[in-house]
Parts: structure tokens; C-alpha cells; sequence
């Protein structure tokens, strides 16, 4: 079954956005944009998830926040969306019932991961499937265990976490900074020339595991990499 999302955010394109982001991970989505508009909602609809923006018209998001936790005593998790990066912000927030924090601007697969995280502890995430597959390459998430034409090939962590996210997102193109912050979850400055190594390696280990001499990653110039 799919989890249902509530957007609660003014800003027409961002809301579609996020949409469009949580559609591709298999969420059910409602739009509301404004604080009354979703009072309005919630009074017919059991949502597993809100994300939240804050600067909204009418009710901001604080009061709205306040509302569904302490007049509606609502238990469902609510991911704050909010430009105010400031630490007593996301402190005040987390104290006034938020479950978690996402800084604009943001990262799509930053929004995906913090929701999933956020459903999971809820138990209302989507069944993860028993493995991920593309051409002649399958990746079984719960045993790590990686096997290209049926035979099984052995990565070194920062492999498998760039492999995982090219199967998530098979025609998705990750630029050289993205793949930098999601798998080694730090800043990335141009210069540094790891995540080109650790594709290249890649690249190689599934190459030289199919009999035919495949090629998987492609290099997307002047942006990143994809699988082909």
C-alpha cells in the first residue's frame, strides 16, 4: 500500500516538486497550500506523513504545527520545510512536535530519504524490494550481496552505496557533487577526484563480470554519471 503524503507549501512549483519526488518513490500525494487549506484536508484525510513548510498564508506553519499537535493531538510524523537554517529554529520546532528538519534549498534525494526514514519509524514505510535489478546486474539490499549474471561480485562500501543509488534511479543523472554528498556525506569542492576513482572502479567490476564486456556507468560530460 502507498504511504499518503500531505505537501503543505505555498510556493505552487516547489509543492509540485516535491510531488513529482515522492511520486517516484511510490507516495500517494495531497497538496494543500495554505495553513487553512490543509485543516480543511485533514478534517477527511489520514495522511502517513506531512511535510511542512513554514512561511505560509494565514497560518504559519509554527501555529499550524501547534494546532495539529496540541488542539487535534495528531501523531502523524511532520517533516518541517523552511529556508531558517538556525540552530534554535530547528530546536524550537523539534521541542514544539516537529519529527524532523529539511533546509531549503534541498536536495531531492535528501527529501526521499529523510520521508523514508521518517515512515519507517512510523512502520508505515512501503515493502523494500527483495533486490534491485538492471540488465544482468541484481543488488539484494538486506545481505549487501551483488551479482552480475549471476555470479556474485564483491564491492568496497562507497561501490555499493553509489550502485544502490544508480539502481534507485536507473535514468537519473547524479552530478559529481551529488554523488559526493550522499555517499560520503560531505561537502564537495571541485577539486577532489574521488568519486570519478571510485566510478572508474565500479565501472570496471561490473565490465569485467559480464561475459560480454557490458559497460554500466556512463559518463554524462560536463555533468556526472548515469547507468546507460
Amino acid at each position: 500500500m502507498q504511504p499518503k503524503i500531505l505537501i503543505i507549501e505555498d510556493e505552487t512549483d516547489i509543492n509540485h516538486l516535491l510531488a513529482e519526488i515522492l511520486a517516484a518513490e511510490g507516495c500517494q500525494t495531497l497538496s494543500a497550500f495554505s495553513g487553512t487549506e490543509a485543516l480543511l484536508l485533514l478534517d477527511r484525510e489520514s495522511p502517513d506523513l506531512i511535510l511542512l513548510d513554514l512561511m505560509l498564508p494565514g497560518l504559519s506553519g509554527e501555529i499550524l504545527l501547534g494546532i495539529m499537535r496540541e488542539e487535534r493531538h495528531l501523531s502523524i510524523p511532520v517533516l518541517i520545510l523552511s529556508a531558517k537554517g538556525a540552530l534554535h529554529d530547528k530546536v524550537s520546532l523539534l521541542k514544539t512536535g516537529a519529527d524532523d528538519y529539511i533546509t531549503k534549498p534541498f536536495e531531492p534525494e535528501e527529501v526521499a530519504a529523510r520521508v523514508h526514514a521518517a515512515l519507517r519509524r512510523s512502520g508505515s514505510a512501503p515493502k523494500q524490494p527483495d533486490f534491485l535489478s538492471y540488465q544482468n546486474i541484481k543488488l539484494y539490499p538486506e545481505s549487501r550481496k551483488v551479482t552480475v549474471c549471476g555470479t556474485e561480485i564483491f564491492l568496497t562500501v562507497h561501490e555499493y552505496a553509489l550502485l544502490l543509488l544508480f539502481l534507485q534511479a536507473p535514468d537519473k543523472v547524479y552530478s559529481r557533487e551529488s554523488l559526493y554528498e550522499l555517499v560520503w556525506q560531505n561537502g564537495y569542492y571541485g577539486e577532489n577526484n574521488t568519486v570519478n576513482v571510485h566510478v572508474s572502479n565500479l565501472r570496471k567490476k561490473l565490465r569485467d563480470a559480464d561475459n560480454s564486456g557490458q559497460e554500466y556507468i556512463r559518463t554524462v560530460y560536463g555533468i556526472g554519471f548515469r547507468l546507460r
